[in-house]
């Protein structure tokens, strides 16, 4: 056990789950959109609808959009400073069937037309887990270095993938692969023990088949 699990995250209050959680959310939708918010919607499920108002939870997703992180002050003021950004957005409540009751239903458009849907859950401690990127189920928390590749559902992929980590000396710490349907849409989510170079992530963006690369260093 961390420390971090025995007193929490630094944070603006008042809830790790409710409030720091929810800004991580917002801020890895942001990461997976690779682009500059422009509008957005914000769609809150079980607890975070019935109860986020009076936690922060909806100024705290907007935050993390913003760029955010949880332990800044100007969390509580993020629609002011959305606007300021010229960021517009929605925000309701949803009905996401047994997802974890803290969970957030985000879409968002950038200002170069890229667009991303990403449902995430706040999962305790500030920690959370992404449950699905445009519609398709992944299961990560974004804690340790990140490769996200969208592919094209095909044979030789995921060996071109693995042979560029193993040539770069990173090590596979997870790997998940899911697709929507045979020989359709696939993605795969792979945390890594060292950060992947920027040149080997460009390497990977140019191959055929390949249709989205995202990678982040941990949040």
């Amino acid at each position: 056990m961390s420390l971090m699990n025995i007193i929490g995250p630094v944070m603006v209050g008042p809830s790790s789950s409710h409030t720091a959680g929810a800004v991580r959310i917002g801020l890895m939708a942001r990461t997976l959109l690779k682009d500059t918010p422009v509008d957005g919607e914000i769609l809150l499920h079980g607890s975070f609808a019935k109860t986020g108002k009076g936690h922060g939870t909806d100024k705290a997703i907007v935050a993390g959009i913003l760029g955010l992180t949880p332990d800044d002050m100007h969390v509580p003021l993020s629609f002011e400073l959305a606007q300021e950004k010229n960021f517009t957005f929605t925000i309701g409540a949803t009905n996401l069937g047994d997802a974890h009751p803290n969970t957030a239903l985000i879409r968002l458009r950038g200002s170069s037309g890229r667009e991303i849907e990403v449902q995430a859950s706040s999962v305790g401690g500030g920690r959370i887990m992404v449950n699905k990127i445009d519609g398709i189920d992944v299961n990560f928390s974004g804690e340790s270095p990140t490769l996200i590749v969208h592919n094209l559902d095909q044979p030789g992929h995921v060996a071109e993938v693995t042979s560029m980590l193993a040539h770069k000396s990173v090590n596979i710490a997870t790997m998940q692969l899911y697709r929507e349907r045979r020989g359709e849409y696939a993605v795969m989510v792979i945390e890594t023990d060292q950060p992947i170079p920027d040149n080997a992530i460009a390497w990977l963006e140019h191959l055929e088949g390949i249709i989205k690369v995202t990678y982040f260093n941990g949040l």
